[in-house]
């Protein structure tokens, strides 16, 4: 009875999703509608007359695109003047805590009740009625679902708002029927990680676990100790496990072990694109992992083609504007409060009928291969300051990730030409690494306990390097920059092979 009442309630949720893949623009266009309605009497609203916004081409000309730093003032009147209806016109209680900027090490994100209801909540079922859809088969609504998430604690900033990760706010105020069938939250919100992995481990092994929730990165490390502290394979554990809805970083690096430690072929991986600023895109089938857009839930979206990215007058497009096979950062407009914001993702189309897509980077250097993100700013401090304690002067450098090995975790490599050499390798890494956490809320906290991300790897170069090697694929001139930060090996293994081919 229970299995059958869950699955018509699927099919329903099935239904607001085929309602707007069969109608993408005028669900689009309802969207835009509401969020200027909402917005028309805030603060952000009388300063850009919402009121005499008629479509979508007067919200284009007459609402300027937001970068972090443009959003910060606005914030500001909420976090720090404790006023209201700045950027939504219902109270602003959490803000979540993501990835810093040049200025701050944290951004804070606003997240409104009509947000957590009408979109991460909302996109949150109709993810679990596109997996149903596809696995008409699936049971694993009928066990538990390991969660892993929150691991920041809430912290109370006065007059009744709360800061926290996304992943904890959304547990905090979840639906009561859904916690049912989840971690505890008791568990879930624990602030130490390593007392939260002890009891997430407690109650894995005494549950009917059949899917996970979280980051790949972290739910590694907790499988990794569940399997070490029983002794069993995770298969024999929990025999109806069945998929792991994951997102947040790219599972490319992991799923290799993943497949290693879960020997079960029959077990499905569904991506998911959500993030502190919305829920975007849900994995359609299993047979892609191409996600589909969600068009009815809260969030308006236009796209900047990427050489626009820098132009003094972007030009962006809406839904029916874009094509297939290109580049474009996503412009969102939200009923969280945020009004023609660049997130700083890009994205490729893969299809128009429904809108399928793909993440395809970030519109600046960095490295989130862990939920870091670790951005060019973040970098550039962080080896100034190494720099200053160990007299050190470097000529160039490059960063990339180490991805999970069988027995160890990921960690960041980078490869360094000094004019001048640090008087102690050690101590420069050493500084490099705290002074990363010192800047990045996020680096920090994958660094902790050296369980998902260890201490950097510094390899020194030969003086000229970096040159030869520019020059030996002819991309010497002012034009060619060394990427500073990759999210992948891609360049840093050319660069290795140059070395090794050069010494040899």
């Amino acid at each position: 009875m229970i299995a059958s009442i869950i699955r018509k309630y699927l099919d329903h949720k099935f239904k607001e999703v085929d309602y707007f893949i069969q109608h993408p623009f005028q669900s689009q266009e309802k969207i835009l509608e509401y969020l200027i309605q909402s917005g028309q009497n805030t603060f952000i609203g009388q300063e850009f007359k919402f009121s005499s916004i008629k479509n979508k081409d007067d919200f284009r000309k007459q609402v300027p695109i937001f970068h972090y730093e443009d959003m910060r003032p606005y914030l500001d009147k909420i976090i720090v003047d404790k006023q209201q209806n700045i950027l939504w016109n219902k109270p602003v209680r959490w803000f979540a805590m993501s990835s810093g900027t040049t200025q701050d090490k944290s951004k804070y994100i606003p997240v409104t009740q009509e947000s957590l209801t009408k979109n991460h909540y909302r996109c949150g079922e109709q993810m679990l009625a596109i997996y149903a859809k596809s696995n008409p088969q699936t049971k694993f609504f009928l066990g538990k679902t390991l969660v892993l998430g929150g691991s920041k604690q809430i912290n109370h900033i006065g007059d009744g708002i709360f800061t926290g990760d996304i992943s904890a706010i959304l547990i905090k105020n979840l639906y009561f029927w859904a916690k049912l069938s989840r971690t505890p939250e008791s568990i879930s919100l624990l602030p130490d990680w390593e007392t939260k992995l002890q009891a997430l481990t407690d109650y894995a092994i005494k549950n009917d676990i059949r899917a996970f929730m979280g980051v790949p990165s972290w739910l590694l490390v907790l499988l990794k100790k569940i399997k070490a502290d029983t002794g069993r394979d995770l298969t024999d554990l929990w025999p109806n496990l069945e998929v792991f809805f994951h997102g947040g970083v790219s599972f490319t690096p992991f799923e290799e072990q993943y497949r290693k430690l879960i020997n079960k072929p029959s077990m499905m991986y569904w991506e998911t694109y959500n993030a502190s600023e919305g829920f975007f895109g849900v994995q359609f089938s299993g047979q892609s992992k191409d996600m589909l857009l969600m068009l009815d839930c809260g969030i308006y979206y236009e796209f900047l083609p990427i050489n626009e990215i820098d132009s003094p007058n972007p030009q962006t497009l809406t839904l029916e504007e874009i094509k297939t096979g290109q580049n474009y950062a996503i412009i969102i407009s939200t009923n969280g409060g945020l009004w023609r914001y660049m997130i700083g993702d890009t994205i490729e189309f893969t299809s128009t009928s429904p809108y399928l897509f793909r993440i395809t980077g970030r519109t600046r250097n960095f490295i989130n291969a862990f939920g870091e993100e670790v951005i060019i700013d973040n970098a550039e401090k962080a080896l100034s300051e190494a720099c200053l304690a160990t007299g050190a002067v470097i000529s160039e450098y490059t960063a990339a990730p180490i991805y999970f090995g069988d027995n160890s975790a990921g960690a960041h490599e980078w490869f360094i030409e000094f004019e001048t050499q640090p008087d102690s390798l050690d101590k420069f890494t050493e500084v490099l690494d705290n002074s990363l956490k010192k800047v990045n809320s996020d680096y920090e906290a994958k660094r902790s306990y050296n369980l998902s991300l260890q201490m950097p790897k510094v390899r020194v170069l030969a003086a000229g390097t970096f040159y030869n090697w520019m020059k030996s694929i002819n991309k010497t001139g002012g034009q060619n920059k060394i990427p500073r930060l990759s999210n992948n090996r891609d360049y840093v293994e050319r660069l290795i092979a140059f070395i090794t081919e050069d010494k040899d």
